[in-house]
């Protein structure tokens, strides 16, 4: 057997016989940590323990105090379900059932199921754990494999597909049940802790609306009851906090059947977004970025130097047609758009950094089933921005918008938690390049501390990014800014500028979006805030509310001298109290209060979301806080903290 080289964690490097596996691995590395093997991460893949290794690669042993023990525990809480299901429905045939960041799925064909059978199922999942049944990793001969799923199209069409010229192939067995996978699972179905099934919904195989309609199960399971307990109590605040029920609720926006994942803004969600674009503007002019504006029609070969249009057609993501016997699309990126003005001229080494930005509308061609709200879109507004430097200049580059990526979200109030994407089979360019691009990031992050995880292949085609998540107020963490190096799409467009030397040479791109999409930003901020934002960005920031229609000249006197503001007068003739449980409902910030008492005395009185409130406040006081309190962008009300 030849030999192959393993790289640790650490560093170190360990030579071992190609086709000894995770496991094996383990045991040289130490007793202790052979018997604890659960699974392996692989060049960044999670692997089963009995994958054996067949070439040089990083490996990371997985116990159960790994972090990804979860995900592991996971997969085969979905076997659970799919075992549960058959012993409560024979007749239904399984196709997939991975495990997710939140739990995991199973997509199933030939049964209709209702939330009554859920329960029933649930049952059964419950008496399998229980059972604490050993699960073990078999194989069985292709052909055997075949004839067992011979009613099954689905397992078929992976066997010929994803396990083709595998022979035999593997199979995982808990009592009566087997299923074709190739894993990893725990040792045994007793290790699942907290199991619950959640919802049920339709979807398609393969995720491609031409073919069968299936069933899919979500699910979630954790090591203890009590870490159950505590997500599915973070998930019933999440619905409360679901940003498509506050929408409805504060009238923010709506996606009508005629724009399928299109938004329309209502006039109290343009108010946000506004706020939004013009905060980008300010920090754009700081970083010396200048705002341009580019078509979202194009023809279809602007992208396909780029490698953008191979990309979103193979993926199906791209809104393409012919007409006249030329091919137009909808621009799923303004990356070429933006080289295209780079390129409208000639550029000295004098000029650069040359920095463009754009709240560029671009549209991807989401499955319908996909679909969710703000949070996933076909069209949507990029916060778009792409410096062109000299190579000498991408350092300082990458840390002048880290700094202000980091400013940004500490005035959304989320922690930022960074993650290096690297070098992906689909990778453009050689790997010299990419090494120069990737070392950048990390350089700039180490001058700015930054802790970062490292997501292995994850990077676009183009170039290593850093993708800026977010985690928000339930914890949940979100992608949305990123930072990009390329040195490949300036090569292929083939953009220049004239050095020192007098010699051309190609800029390198940097591609960044401090706040990523809109709408997307935007979903995450209302389920961030539960609707409550600060002043700086709520819809609405003062209601004045008059405690008869015979203040109603008084109040409108008032809001005149806030009219700098999004003020609005309460003209209903209504009691004061139903008045103020509706702008509390609202999530108003701010209600001003006045009567004849405040109007005899040329005051006002005060009272926010949090129900403070205070008497007698002068006019003057109250405007000269909300200037203050909006310009330095406050989190919460705070005019009457500490009063």
């Amino acid at each position: 057997m030849s030999e192959i080289t393993i790289t640790l964690p650490d560093g170190s490097e360990l030579d071992a016989e190609a086709g000894e596996t995770v496991e094996d691995v383990a045991y040289r590395i130490g007793e202790g940590l052979g018997r604890d093997t659960v699974a392996g991460v692989v060049d960044g893949e999670l692997v089963s323990k009995d994958d054996p290794l067949t070439e040089d690669c990083r490996i990371e042993i997985v116990t159960d105090s790994s972090e990804e023990y979860l995900d592991v525990l996971r997969h085969t809480a979905a076997h659970v379900f799919a075992q549960a299901l058959q012993r409560r429905h024979p007749d239904a045939r399984l196709t997939i059932g991975p495990y997710t960041d939140e739990g995991f799925y199973y997509d199933v064909y030939g049964v209709d199921l209702d939330e009554a059978d859920l329960a029933e199922i649930q049952d059964e999942a419950e008496a399998i754990i229980e059972e604490d049944l050993d699960v073990e990793r078999v194989t069985m001969d292709r052909e055997d494999a075949l004839e067992f799923y011979d009613d099954n199209p689905f397992k078929r069409e992976i066997l010929e597909e994803e396990a083709a010229g595998e022979d035999p192939v593997s199979f995982y067995r808990q009592g009566e049940f087997q299923d074709l996978c190739k894993g990893p699972h725990v040792e045994s179905t007793g290790e699942i802790g907290g199991f619950e099934l959640l919802e049920i919904s339709a979807s398609y195989w393969r995720g491609d609306e031409e073919n069968e309609t299936l069933t899919r199960v979500y699910g979630t399971a954790f090591e203890t009851q009590s870490e159950l307990d505590d997500h599915l109590a973070m998930l019933a605040e999440a619905e409360e906090r679901d940003h498509r029920k506050l929408a409805r609720e504060l009238d923010l926006f709506s996606i009508p059947d005629h724009s399928p994942g299109c938004v329309h803004y209502h006039p109290n969600g343009m108010a946000i977004r506004r706020e939004l674009e013009e905060y980008v503007r300010e920090k754009n002019d700081d970083l010396g970025f200048e705002e341009v504006r580019t078509p979202e029609l194009n023809k279809t070969d602007l992208w396909k130097p780029t490698g953008h249009y191979e990309t979103f057609t193979e993926n199906g993501e791209m809104f393409a047609w012919e007409q006249d016997d030329t091919e137009y699309g909808l621009k799923p990126m303004n990356c070429a758009n933006h080289a295209h003005i780079y390129d409208s001229k000639t550029h000295s080494y004098r000029d650069l950094p040359l920095r463009f930005s754009e709240f560029g509308n671009v549209y991807r061609n989401e499955q319908s089933g996909e679909l969710s709200g703000l949070l996933r879109v076909r069209g949507m507004t990029q916060d778009d921005g792409h410096a062109f430097v000299r190579p000498d200049q991408i350092q300082g580059e990458i840390l002048s918008i880290l700094q202000s990526i980091e400013d940004i979200y500490g005035h959304f109030g989320l922690d930022v938690l960074y993650k290096l994407e690297t070098r992906g089979e689909d990778a453009m360019g050689s790997k010299e390049i990419w090494k120069q691009a990737t070392d950048a990031l990390i350089d700039a992050m180490r001058e700015e501390d930054l802790d970062y995880d490292v997501e292995e292949g994850e990077a676009a085609f183009y170039g290593p990014k850093i993708g800026i998540n977010a985690r928000d107020a339930l914890g949940r963490e979100w992608t949305i800014g990123t930072v990009q190096v390329d040195f490949n799409i300036p090569r292929n467009l083939e953009l220049t500028y004239v050095g020192e030397d007098n010699e051309e040479h190609h800029p390198v791109m940097i591609h960044r979006a401090l706040l990523g999409s809109f709408e997307r930003f935007m979903g995450v901020m209302i389920e961030h805030f539960n609707g409550k934002f600060p002043t700086w960005l709520a819809p609405e920031q003062v209601r004045i509310l008059p405690i008869s229609d015979d203040n109603l000249d008084y109040a409108r006197e008032v809001a005149a001298e806030l009219d700098d503001y999004r003020v609005e007068v309460e003209d209903r003739s209504w009691t004061i109290g139903k008045k103020i449980q509706q702008a509390h409902e609202d999530r108003v910030p701010y209600m001003v209060i006045v009567g004849g008492d405040e109007e005899a005395e040329n005051v006002i009185s005060v009272r926010d979301r949090m129900e403070r409130e205070a008497n007698d406040v002068s006019r003057p006081e109250f405007r000269q806080h909300l200037e203050r309190e909006v310009a330095q962008k406050h989190l919460e009300p705070t005019f009457l903290a500490g009063r």
